[in-house]
């Protein structure tokens, strides 16, 4: 059942419209003045606002532009007594859904209002199936202002045209699964399977048969025969997470395997041809393993034909406010929720051990520990791994370093993470407004 927020001072009008749209079957929240009204759309979630133009309080104009600073996508529909084209071209410059001029058609309401229901479903459901478009093409979680993140998405999607394999290195939590399922999207396979696998989370004596299949009776417990991820994802593409906790035996039999483009089932007797492109991916330096003798250098070299390498959330914190929004709608958090400017300035002074996986986690429990629609410092908790070095911990370099440019640095840093703003800049390095400004022009910034 719908809910409809029904504003108007005149109160005989009031009761006598709640009752019609109570009767169409409507809930219906009365307001006698903009101010009630307004305390009630926060306090309820409201589906519809039907107001006056002249209330007691203040104008109808001015609920209609709390409300849409609030939910942009409630409808809001004006009534008013005093109609004419300069009224109705403000109200709808202001986002309102329609104009109904006194006296109206009680029926004529009901329509507006379900019409306003129409649209706004309509939207929630575009909305969503925009956001699941994203998902499923790999988009989603890769918001990004950062430079070096914007060249190697640039370059991921340039990649998605060949078929070379590619190689993603980078930490645990970077998206290393969400980098490979964009490049499959937007490569000419986005119409067969990807199929995923994690190399460390099989078993040893497993990891051949999950990888190449097995017929019956290969092993004990080989009922029946079993197609592996090769055979599972051929035509599409195969991406193999943790590649560097492939056991010695296991990289000679998949080197082979990327070599000849055939496989063998486990107890099988002939081989089969299979057209999968490969994208692995690692946290591990490959390169180091190579040196130790723990993994095989042609298997390297032929794995990272494009090399690419997601940076740490630490060094892209200006995505942090994207990045929140994204998870906060991916949580399904009450559209009015969102993380104030100290809240977001707190996400942005701590270090992401865990990267964006963590950040995921900790937008998620800061949604249900809230105290308010505005997420604040109090609501947000914080790994202590994670916490910024004291500045006394800064090692001075032995061939010593350029004081200005230290402090030119750390003022850009602060200026990058705040969108620019000069107060919270000022506030991060903890120095007056006045005294910020006065470096920026000194710097030339």
């Amino acid at each position: 059942m719908a809910t409809i927020l029904l504003i108007d001072d005149d109160t005989s009008l009031l009761r006598v419209t709640e009752y019609n749209l109570s009767e169409a079957g409507f809930t219906v929240l009365a307001a006698a003045s903009g101010k009630e009204g307004l305390d009630l759309f926060k306090k309820h979630k409201v589906d519809v606002v039907v107001s006056d133009i002249q209330l007691g309080d203040m104008d109808g104009l001015e609920v209609l532009e709390n409300i849409k600073k609030e939910q942009v996508e409630v409808p809001v529909i004006i009534i008013t007594a005093f109609a004419s084209i300069e009224l109705a071209v403000r109200a709808m410059h202001l986002g309102a859904f329609t104009f109904i001029a006194k006296p109206f058609d009680r029926d004529a309401l009901r329509l507006s209002c379900n019409k306003a229901l129409e649209m706004h479903s309509l939207r929630r459901r575009t909305r969503r199936l925009s956001e699941e478009v994203r998902r499923l093409t790999g988009a989603a979680g890769m918001e990004t202002v950062n430079t070096a993140m914007a060249e190697l998405l640039a370059t991921a999607v340039k990649v998605a045209e060949s078929t070379a394999t590619v190689l993603i290195t980078g930490e645990s939590g970077t998206g290393k699964e969400v980098l490979a399922r964009l490049i499959h999207h937007h490569s000419p396979r986005s119409g067969e399977s990807f199929v995923g696998v994690n190399c460390a989370a099989i078993a040893e004596n497993l990891i051949e048969s999950e990888l190449f299949g097995h017929v019956k009776g290969a092993f004990t417990g080989a009922i029946k025969n079993h197609q592996g991820r090769f055979q599972r994802a051929d035509g599409g593409t195969l991406f193999l997470d943790e590649i560097a906790e492939l056991q010695p035996d296991m990289q000679v039999k998949f080197l082979r395997v990327l070599q000849e483009r055939t496989v063998e089932a486990v107890g099988g007797q002939r081989e089969e041809d299979v057209d999968v492109r490969i994208i692995a991916a690692t946290n591990q330096n490959l390169q180091e393993a190579t040196g130790s003798g723990k993994f095989r250098e042609d298997l390297f070299y032929r794995l990272s034909v494009i090399p690419l390498h997601l940076p740490p959330l630490r060094e892209r914190k200006e995505d942090i406010p994207a990045l929140v929004q994204h998870f906060l709608k991916k949580h399904d958090a009450p559209a009015e929720v969102h993380f104030s400017t100290d809240g977001l300035l707190k996400l942005q002074g701590y270090n992401w051990p865990g990267n964006i996986r963590e950040l995921q986690n900790v937008v998620e429990r800061s949604v249900i520990l809230r105290s308010g629609r505005a997420i604040g410092p109090k609501d947000i908790l914080l790994s202590s791994n994670g916490k910024q070095q004291p500045k006394g911990n800064f090692q001075l370099p032995v061939e010593g370093i350029s004081l200005e440019s230290v402090e030119k640095s750390l003022i850009e840093q602060a200026l990058n993470l705040t969108s620019g703003n000069r107060s919270q800049a000022a506030r991060l390095l903890q120095i007056p407004r006045h005294v910020l400004i006065y470096r920026l022009e000194k710097f030339n910034i």
